[in-house]
């Protein structure tokens, strides 16, 4: 495995995912240093996140016909520029401009990161080991975030949440320069369905702003109508791709058994974990009293259970098969969300239970992003934009629903949500690798 080409572009996926999460904590703290309505938390959390998971697959798409290493570096340099902006805004408007044009670098960055990880590596256990690593890190930095963002706009003022992008961006610059080298051949003759571009994003960006919504019972009709705009935008896009002469998503992916069922078990990989962490930090903060640094300590428990995780999983995962490998990564993930709901009342039992989740993780996203990506070669860049996809969107819905949940019942109740759905997810794994052995 080339180790230096691996660890650089799993930096590119720490950043972009690192993004989602770091500027969530800064969030009280740039309201007030911007004098901005307390209702502008909910924009500032979500603007990245959906512009972030709407053009995942356009990133895939240029990756694909202008060559993944080149748009990866084109993406990480408007990443680190627009930092800037974000740094120096006086008003919300222009902060909101720069995780807008944030979560799109990130979404240009990380599948072309991805298909650059899998051209440099050999199927197999190389590859396991590597995809391990891309789950780890990214799992990882979602937790990770919290704290960092914690701790930046304790001691240095919410800017640098952005200020510190700008010299991370240049050195990955010029760390990808230096150490990626071969990419796949770029397909320059297929043309791009803008269209189909722009059908996607009025698709996926209402139904993530959505949910988001559907949290709170003021905004839920507003949720409940943005999240009917964004399926009508869904069936305009499938009537755009079948129209098509260049479809944005190649025909060829959805008849692949693969990328359906990878992208299918990395929504519910994310949505419950991501929703289970939201609730455990709201839990320590509102009904515990922990303050905001030392719920991201103990969150932080998560993020070493799927860098440990990560690191038994690329060893056993060619052994098992994805399948069983997915299988027994939602029986963890749901067997922690178990420890949630009925112990989850306490410091030390949450830290616990996290962790137990983020060591299932671990195994789940490797099955889920190597299944995923176990397409032919033509496909495998779009293949990388829709796993990711499918990773974002069960983030967005899966912690709404979680938290509405919750909120209507109880913390527990939200928790035993997501260990039913993590055992049905590990059921469904186990019967279609057996379908899939006996044929």
């Amino acid at each position: 495995m080339r180790l230096g080409v691996v660890t650089v572009l799993c930096l590119v996926q720490f950043v972009d995912v690192l993004g989602v999460t770091s500027v969530v904590t800064a969030i009280p703290a740039i309201l007030d240093g911007l004098g901005a309505d307390p209702a502008a938390a909910g924009p500032l959390a979500t603007t990245y996140a959906m512009f972030f998971a709407a053009m995942l697959i356009l990133g895939a798409r240029l990756g694909d016909r202008y060559g993944h290493r080149e748009v990866l570096l084109i993406g990480v340099v408007v990443f680190g520029l627009v930092s800037i902006i974000g740094g120096t805004a006086e008003a919300l408007p222009q902060v909101l401009v720069a995780r807008a044009v944030q979560g799109a670098a990130a979404a240009v960055s990380a599948p072309s990161a991805l298909r650059l990880i899998l051209h440099a590596t050999a199927p197999g256990s190389v590859r396991a080991r590597a995809l391990a690593a891309w789950s780890a890190v990214g799992a990882a930095a979602g937790a990770t975030g919290f704290l960092i963002g914690g701790l930046l706009t304790t001691m240095l003022g919410w800017p640098s949440v952005f200020w510190v992008n700008a010299p991370v961006a240049a050195l990955l610059f010029i760390a990808i320069v230096t150490v990626v080298r071969e990419q796949p051949e770029p397909s320059r003759s297929a043309r791009l369905d803008v269209l189909g571009a722009v059908l996607l994003v009025a698709a996926v960006m209402p139904v993530i702003a959505g949910t988001a919504l559907l949290e709170a019972r003021a905004t839920q009709p507003q949720g409940v109508g943005l999240i009917l705009l964004g399926m009508a935008g869904a069936g305009l896009l499938v009537w755009r791709l079948r129209r098509a002469r260049h479809p944005l998503v190649p025909p060829g992916t959805f008849r692949s058994s693969n990328l359906r069922r990878g992208s299918v078990q990395s929504f519910v990989n994310t949505a419950t974990t991501s929703s289970s962490s939201v609730l455990a930090t709201l839990v320590l903060q509102d009904r515990l009293g922990i303050p905001a640094l030392l719920s991201g300590l103990v969150l932080m428990a998560f993020s070493l259970a799927v860098i440990g995780g990560a690191v038994v999983t690329g060893r056993f995962a060619p052994r098992l098969g994805q399948d069983r490998l997915a299988a027994a990564g939602a029986v963890t993930i749901a067997c922690g969300n178990v420890v949630l709901a009925v112990l989850g009342d306490s410091c030390p039992w949450i830290a616990a239970a996290v962790a137990v989740i983020g060591f299932g993780l671990a195994a789940a996203s490797v099955a889920a992003t190597g299944l995923g990506t176990s397409v032919p070669a033509t496909l495998a860049g779009s293949a990388a934009g829709i796993v990711n996809t499918g990773a974002q969107l069960g983030t967005a819905i899966g912690t709404a629903v979680v938290i509405l949940i919750a909120t209507a019942a109880s913390p527990p109740m939200g928790w035993a949500f997501s260990a039913a759905t993590a055992f049905l997810c590990a059921g469904w794994c186990r019967l279609r690798g057996q379908a899939d052995t006996e044929r």
